[in-house]
């Protein structure tokens, strides 16, 4: 009995030390990196002046030399050749739990740029996030009060309107200025004051097929701290049919895209290029890499096929 005993023993203990790296090679690896040859295309010039809050969207670094454009970089090319902001994906596997609870990752409205600037969605998803980071000091004089108003002008011209534009505070509220807040009482008509006021962004989204586009939704948010949760739809992206864009209406240069996906095996590049897509169950798959604005927004696709416990290897290149 001792004897079967100890067999029995040993058995079970052979049986464990099997099952530990079957476990940890459930599933393979998909690594490799995604290159641009060729010269990229120059950025996107948009004038400040011709966009609301220029003074404060200057402060954006992605402007030129005099800060009177902002630039738009659509294609980044690392140092190596890396195609920053392409994304890749495994085709194929249809993962409903996945695509149900999928939430995505929060836009944030930063010095007027939307980041990130690339990323993915599923098709009817149901939380799209965006929510706005900004808001700039102004040097404002008092005009008058009207009414339950207070008036205020801003002492600066606004140079895209060719106006001084307009605040108006409730005479019960309190004014945020760049040194507190003040009230009715501490104003008299020509006093000049800073104060602080939310930038208005718009984000616009669109469903993108071929040449046309179609609106999910389009709602302001007018100050630091707005935000909205919407789903994405009616006008749904569908995965190997269309893409997602996002759009400010206030300031263009703002842009999003993403691809849809029907699962969690994608990555998104970074500057160097390089990727690794995790866990992917065995099996053979297509692999496509994808950039908004290269290939005329089409996806390069290859074949591969996904061992356990090993990785696989794939190169993209990108031309202009």
């Amino acid at each position: 009995m001792k004897k079967v005993g100890v067999f029995m023993a040993v058995a079970i203990g052979a049986i464990a030390l099997l099952a530990v790296p079957m476990t940890s090679w459930a599933g393979g690896t998909v690594e490799g990196k995604v290159s641009f040859s060729g010269n990229p295309p120059a950025p996107k010039e948009f004038l400040f002046a011709k966009f609301p809050n220029p003074r404060f969207c200057v402060k954006n670094p992605n402007k030129d030399a005099k800060g009177e454009k902002r630039l738009l970089h659509e294609v980044q090319v690392g140092k190596d050749g890396g195609l920053k902001n392409a994304v890749v994906a495994i085709e194929g596997i249809n993962d409903e739990k996945f695509v149900a609870d999928f939430k995505g990752q929060d836009i944030e409205a930063e010095l007027c740029e939307f980041k990130p600037y690339t990323g993915v969605v599923v098709e009817n998803q149901k939380s799209f996030r965006v929510v706005n980071n900004d808001e700039e000091h102004v040097q404002v004089e008092f005009v008058k009060k009207e009414g339950d108003q207070l008036i205020f002008k801003d002492v600066e011209l606004d140079p895209k309107d060719k106006k001084f534009k307009e605040t108006r505070f409730k005479a019960s509220d309190a004014i945020r200025t760049d040194t507190g807040t003040v009230s009715e009482a501490d104003l008299k008509p020509g006093a000049k004051i800073v104060i602080v006021r939310g930038v208005l962004h718009n984000p616009h989204s669109f469903k993108v097929k071929g040449p046309s586009s179609a609106t999910i939704f389009n709602i302001a948010l007018p100050e630091k701290g707005s935000k909205l949760d919407k789903p994405l739809k009616p006008n749904s992206p569908k995965p190997g049919e269309s893409v997602f864009r996002m759009q400010c209406d206030q300031h263009e240069f703002m842009q999003v895209w993403a691809l849809p996906v029907t699962n969690p095996y994608y990555a998104v590049v970074g500057e160097d290029g390089k990727f690794e897509i995790k866990d992917v169950p065995a099996g053979k798959y297509k692999l496509v890499a994808w950039h908004p604005r290269l290939n005329n927004g089409k996806p390069i696709e290859q074949e591969i096929e996904v061992k356990d416990g090993a990785a696989a290897s794939a190169k993209f290149e990108f031309k202009h």
